[in-house]
């Protein structure tokens, strides 16, 4: 089923000293919408101030814009009124004037996860929520709350108003007839309502209600526990080497990356998968460990190793290694995009006494890391030489060390 097509219809909306965002979202989505969402409740979360406003302008029997808009449309009953105004209270229970502190901000992010919860249980409805008005936080946890419990028929939308009417304290939605309003001194500019263009934007959303488990969805819960029982049901970060082939398998996308710069990678790998500590290039054996990497990847007798032996025969510099690092972390951002990327970077992990270097390494634990063993085309088999811990060597076994947690 469609939103439309539910017998009960909500929309929930954040409004501040504007409530004039009731009364244009509810025309664009039951005016100018095509199927109409025409709402059979309207709820609206606000300070104590502005639900004062809400009763005045909105709700007034005579001269209520919520009232004029219904009956200039011909619209069917809608209920609103001060049941459905939910002012946002602080930890004392008490109403809130304004978010002003950060007991303010923890007590409404509460108070909005709790009322999107108790929304979203009645499977027989679809929710709209508007993000418009009120504070940005308002908003922001508004539209958190629904990606948390959102179903499939709910929606999630701001409305854009067209200047000069964008923001006017006399505009609340346009009008079917003729209406003069003045922009303020010193312009005092006519500008009649009829002409005004109100849009509805929709935002898509990540629905996670599926993936939360069943007690958050039946009972009450704060914000904050509603984020840490979503987080346990998302995946954490998962990377997968194939030396065979020079791949990353990184979050599920795949990174092919040049032998010398997997070799890098691989060794980093391998050392985060045995739990041992970060490196840098001026560590004794270092060179000797990333031969070992790269020798099995192109072959020990190929010339390709045999340059890189050569090279790396009085140690390593800076110059050698640090574009291979860069290389590799943009070869992972281009494929993952920015903040895909994250989890998988080589990163700088900590600065080493007495010098001006920086170690660096991977930042993701052992169960998150998993490296194919098989034998390489190009291995030549027995123990390479100057072999190290947390190196592979030799003959592998076809089982995965690690696992993806």
């Amino acid at each position: 089923m469609q939103p439309h097509e539910y017998g009960r219809r909500i929309l929930l909306a954040v409004t501040g000293l504007s409530p004039q965002v009731v009364t244009e979202t509810v025309h664009a989505l039951a005016v100018t919408r095509s199927p109409a969402f025409v709402p059979t409740e309207v709820h609206l979360v606000t300070t104590a101030e502005g639900r004062d406003r809400a009763r005045l302008s909105l709700l007034h029997p005579r001269t209520g814009w919520f009232h004029r808009l219904r009956e200039s449309y011909g619209l069917p009953e809608i209920s609103f009124d001060d049941a459905r105004i939910h002012v946002l209270e602080d930890r004392n229970g008490q109403p809130m004037l304004d978010i002003r502190s950060p007991d303010d901000n923890s007590a409404a992010a509460d108070f909005i996860t709790r009322l999107v919860q108790e929304l979203t249980r009645d499977e027989a409805a679809a929710l709209h929520v508007s993000i418009t008005g009120g504070r940005k936080t308002m908003g922001f946890y508004l539209g958190y709350a629904l990606s948390l419990f959102g179903r499939l028929q709910d929606r999630l939308s701001h409305v854009l108003v067209s200047a000069p009417y964008e923001s006017h304290p006399h505009f609340f939605f346009p009008t079917r007839d003729s209406e003069i309003i003045y922009t303020p001194a010193p312009d005092n500019r006519p500008h009649d309502t009829r002409d005004a263009v109100v849009t509805l934007a929709e935002i898509p959303f990540v629905r996670l209600r599926d993936a939360l488990e069943t007690g958050l969805t039946d009972g009450a819960c704060s914000f904050l526990d509603a984020v840490r029982l979503a987080q346990r049901a998302v995946p954490p970060a998962g990377l997968v080497l194939q030396p065979g082939a020079c791949v990353v398998v990184a979050g599920g996308e795949e990174v092919r990356l040049e032998p010398l710069r997997f070799a890098l990678y691989w060794l980093l790998a391998e050392r985060a998968l045995a739990g041992q500590p970060a490196v840098h290039w001026t560590d004794e054996g270092f060179e000797v460990r990333l031969l070992d990497c790269y020798g099995r990847l192109v072959g020990r007798d190929s010339g390709d190793f045999e340059r890189a032996q050569r090279n790396w025969g009085q140690g390593l510099a800076r110059e050698n290694v640090d574009p291979l690092k860069s290389h590799v972390n943009r070869s992972l951002k281009r494929v993952l995009g920015e903040r895909g990327a994250q989890p998988y970077l080589i990163r700088q992990l900590g600065s080493m006494p007495g010098t001006r270097y920086r170690r660096f390494g991977l930042t993701l634990g052992a169960g998150q890391i998993a490296i194919e063993h098989r034998k390489l085309a190009r291995d030549d088999g027995g123990r390479a030489p100057g072999n190290h811990a947390g190196v592979p060597a030799g003959p592998a076994s076809s089982t995965v060390n690690g696992r993806i947690g």
